[in-house]
C-alpha cells in the first residue's frame, strides 16, 4: 500500500507509474494551469496527466519544465501522460498525433500514451500504432482509456502487446466492480479519472461522517478509498492548498468497515459519457 506521494505501482512490463498524480482536464492554457503543474511538481507530485483534445499540452509543458526547474528535478524524475484523440486514431494518423503531443508538450517521449476512447472500428489501429512507437522506444507505457471489458476483449485478439493501464471514470458512485476485477487478472492498473465526480460527492454524509472520524477532508477520503483499491489517482486542480490537500492521504487509512460503506455508495452513476453510447 502506498505510503507516500512518490511511492509508485509497477507495471506489468516493469515500469514505474505514481500512484497519485495532477489531472489537468478543462484547465485552459495560461497562468492558472503552468502554476498548478508547477505547484504540483513542488510540492513533490511526480505525475502529471494530459490529453490532445484537453488542448493545453503546451501550458502543460511550459508547466513541466518550471516546476522541474524550481524543484532541481531531471525530466526522468516525472512521469507524463497524453491521449491520442478519436479524430486521429488509424495508424498514421496516431503516430503523428504522438508526434504533435511530443512538439506541444516540449518532450523527448511521453512516460504513458493513451487510446481516449474505444472508437469502434478505429481502436484496432490506433493500438498498432502504439505498439510501434513502443517497440521503438519513443514511449515508456502504452494504454487505454474509457474501455469495457468487451473493448478489452476485442483489442487483446488481435493485439500483441496487452494495454499496461486503463484509465475510465472512478468513484464512489460508479465503482466499476466488474471492470476492476478484470483488469486485475489480465495485469493492467486501473488508474481513475474524475475521482472526486467533478465534485458532487464533496456534501456527501456519509463521507462527511467517515472525514470528521479522521479529521480529513472529503476529497482525502475518496482519494484514499481510491488507493487502498489499488487504483491510480489523478485528482484535478489547480489551486495550491487543494493540490497539496489532496497530496495528503498517506497518514491515515481507511478501516475494513470504512472500504464497505464508501463500496455501499455505488449506483453505476456517470458524470462523463458511457463509452457504448458516446457520441464519437
Amino acid at each position: 500500500m502506498a505510503s507516500h506521494l512518490q511511492d509508485t505501482t509497477t507495471l506489468y512490463n516493469g515500469v514505474k507509474m505514481p500512484w497519485l498524480g495532477l489531472g489537468v482536464f478543462k484547465v485552459e492554457e495560461g497562468p492558472e494551469l503552468e502554476n498548478a503543474v508547477q505547484f504540483a511538481i513542488r510540492h513533490g507530485y511526480r505525475s502529471i496527466d494530459t490529453a490532445a483534445i484537453y488542448e493545453n499540452e503546451e501550458g502543460v509543458g511550459r508547466g513541466i519544465r518550471a516546476g522541474l526547474d524550481a524543484a532541481g528535478l531531471a525530466r526522468e524524475d516525472l512521469f507524463v501522460t497524453s491521449k491520442v484523440w478519436n479524430a486521429d486514431l488509424g495508424y498514421e494518423s496516431t503516430l503523428a498525433a504522438y508526434e504533435t503531443s511530443l512538439k506541444k508538450l516540449g518532450l523527448e517521449y511521453l512516460d504513458l500514451y493513451l487510446i481516449h476512447w474505444p472508437v469502434e472500428g478505429k481502436f484496432k489501429e490506433a493500438w498498432r500504432a502504439l505498439e510501434t512507437l513502443y517497440k521503438a522506444g519513443r514511449v515508456r507505457a502504452i494504454g487505454v482509456s474509457n474501455f469495457h471489458i468487451h473493448h478489452l476483449e476485442e483489442l487483446l485478439k488481435d493485439a500483441e502487446i496487452k494495454p499496461m493501464v486503463n484509465q475510465v471514470e472512478f468513484h464512489p458512485r460508479l465503482s466499476q466492480t466488474k471492470l476492476r476485477a478484470y483488469c486485475k487478472e489480465q495485469g493492467i492498473q486501473f488508474e481513475a479519472w474524475s475521482p472526486l465526480m467533478q465534485g458532487q460527492l464533496l456534501d456527501h454524509p456519509v463521507l462527511k461522517g467517515i472525514a470528521d472520524k479522521h479529521q480529513k477532508s472529503i476529497a482525502q477520503i475518496i482519494l484514499r478509498w481510491d488507493l487502498q483499491h489499488g487504483v491510480v489517482t489523478i485528482p484535478k486542480s489547480t489551486k495550491e492548498h487543494r493540490i497539496v490537500e489532496n497530496a495528503s492521504v498517506f497518514d491515515f487509512e481507511l478501516t475494513k468497515e470504512e472500504m464497505e460503506q464508501i463500496d455501499g455508495l455505488n449506483e453505476n452513476h456517470r458524470v462523463g459519457p458511457d463509452p457504448d453510447n458516446f457520441d464519437f
